[in-house]
């Protein structure tokens, strides 16, 4: 699996510019404060576990290998893949495509491609993929939901602690010279409330969404390709109608490519020749 450079770069360049800005400061150290982190990072965590089930807060380390690595089936893969399916199905039959579906990584495309051997109707093939499609959408949501809880959660926790800095160093009004270091300590726990919200959850719940929405896309060309297969079209035209789910620049993209590949096959005839 590839690491998601946008992602790791954008933590990276944040966490950087944040730490330089405070160095540049001066003194640091008064950055720093294990009481505060308490409040902030311990109430976030308790709140979310509370508003979740366990099973979803113990699948955070999984939900975050999502966020920072690609997924493994782009669309332009996908599209292959299917293409070359439907060939092989309109010379060879849709039984030849059973050993096909055991070299596949993807098990929703096996699936599929293995209801079509099956001789399972067009429409209840339809359906399955869809019903499973519309599960994974409702898993991702509440996975990212996870993180946009926090995301509120952690500045709400972070005000909390600066009410008690605040209170506590009202309590001690009569030594003067402990105002401005407890006012400071007071603010230090909204810092990392606003931070840890910022720099951190919202930008992961954020991802997800994006990384969720790709992957449903991808999804959604396998089932065309797979219903389109099933009704043995022409390679070409279920290239055509899959191309359709893409953006301009990753069509216009993917003709270069095919133009390019042609243009080297037709070099290598005449030098054959």
């Amino acid at each position: 699996m590839k690491l998601d450079l946008a992602t790791v770069g954008g933590f990276a360049v944040g966490l950087v510019l944040i730490i330089g800005a405070i160095i540049l400061g001066g003194q640091p150290i008064i950055f720093v404060s294990f009481s505060s982190l308490l409040i902030v990072v311990g109430g976030t965590l308790a709140a979310a576990t509370a508003s979740y089930s366990f099973k979803h807060i113990q699948d955070l380390i999984k939900i975050l290998k999502i966020a920072f690595y690609e997924q493994s089936m782009d669309p332009q893969e996908v599209i292959s893949i299917l293409v070359s399916f439907a060939e092989k199905a309109r010379r060879e039959g849709l039984l030849a495509l059973e050993d096909e579906t055991q070299d596949l990584d993807e098990p929703f495309l096996q699936k599929g491609i293995q209801l079509v051997v099956d001789g399972t109707d067009s429409e209840l093939v339809r359906s399955i993929l869809e019903t499973e499609l519309a599960f994974l959408d409702e898993r991702h949501a509440t996975s990212r939901g996870i993180f946009g809880t926090m995301a509120e959660l952690a500045p709400a926790f972070g005000m909390m602690g600066t009410l008690i800095g605040l209170i506590q160093m009202l309590s001690t009004l009569d030594d003067p010279q402990n105002v401005g270091g407890g006012l400071a300590t007071a603010l230090i726990t909204t810092f990392y409330g606003t931070f840890m919200a910022n720099l951190i959850f919202i930008p992961l719940s954020k991802k997800l969404k994006m990384k969720s929405e790709e992957e449903i896309l991808v999804k959604e060309v396998m089932i065309e390709g797979i219903l389109s297969i099933q009704a043995g079209e022409n390679p070409r035209i279920v290239e055509e109608k899959l191309k359709a789910f893409l953006s301009g620049s990753i069509r216009e993209t993917l003709e270069e490519e095919e133009l390019n590949a042609e243009g080297e096959m037709a070099v290598g005839s005449n030098a054959a020749s």
